[in-house]
């Protein structure tokens, strides 16, 4: 089923292996695309690139480290040889972080989630655009931010200092690029059931988190790649440096 009318592009999809990142390489694949799979652990790229085996796409898996920007260009470059073009990228990798109170963050914990979470959004949308520029064919870039990129969380100060950057990333982002013919949008998920929330949140606290969305739940991985199809699609063609909830209502308090 063609939902999205992505047939002949090719989306890059980071933390590809689980999560939002596995919903979205799913519903992308079904809506014609071709599917690169970047991710850290190549079992899991294994078990989603079998699991694509079921749709007619192509597909590329690689193994990156999305802080380090050699390996990020080093996935790009293997991308574009395999698949021949980039004219999505989902930029979702991402890391939860120490939980504790900004005056008890240490050095080496809020490095490694700027690192992952907004170095790598960083590194892997310049790689690209710098790819979509090339071919001229523009594009679309869906950065995964967070409701905590618009407002604030206990315990969570590097990962929402993280979030509420790679909003102000995709909206100059947005500016910068959009006479190159590509579009760069911001999601913002709520409380999603991802194994990300699940090895750091044990199940009452996550019925408390649900409470605290208009819908009483927490979100499933496919209620956010259905957006970021979307937006990867041409129907999503005067959508540009936005930020988009996807949340339940949580941010509607």
């Amino acid at each position: 089923m063609n939902t999205y009318g992505l047939g002949g592009k090719v989306a890059v999809i980071t933390g590809g292996a689980s999560g939002i990142g596995r919903a979205c390489a799913g519903t992308m694949a079904r809506s014609g695309a071709d599917i690169s799979i970047w991710d850290q652990d190549w079992d899991q790229i294994e078990l989603v690139l079998k699991e694509l085996d079921a749709v007619e796409c192509r597909t590329h898996g690689v193994v990156v480290d999305v802080g380090d920007p050699a390996s990020v260009d080093a996935a790009i470059a293997g991308t574009l040889s395999a698949l021949g073009h980039v004219d999505v990228a989902v930029c979702n990798a991402g890391i939860g972080g120490a939980a504790l109170t900004s005056g008890d963050y240490s050095d080496e914990a809020w490095r490694e989630v700027i690192r992952v979470n907004l170095d790598g959004v960083f590194y892997t949308q310049r790689a690209a655009i710098r790819a979509m520029k090339a071919s001229g064919r523009g594009g679309s870039i869906i950065n995964m931010a967070s409701i905590l990129g618009a407002v604030g969380f206990p315990t969570a100060s590097a990962y929402t200092a993280a979030k509420h950057a790679v909003v102000g990333l995709t909206q100059v982002a947005a500016w910068d690029h959009a006479a190159d013919g590509i579009r760069v949008n911001a999601v913002g998920p709520g409380f999603i059931r991802t194994p990300l929330l699940e090895r750091n949140l044990d199940e009452a606290t996550l019925q408390v988190l649900a409470g605290q969305h208009a819908l009483q739940r927490i979100g499933e991985p496919h209620e956010v790649a259905e957006l970021v199809a979307w937006l990867a699609s041409d129907a999503a063609s005067f959508a540009t440096g936005a930020y988009y909830p996807i949340d339940g209502g949580y941010l509607a308090r």
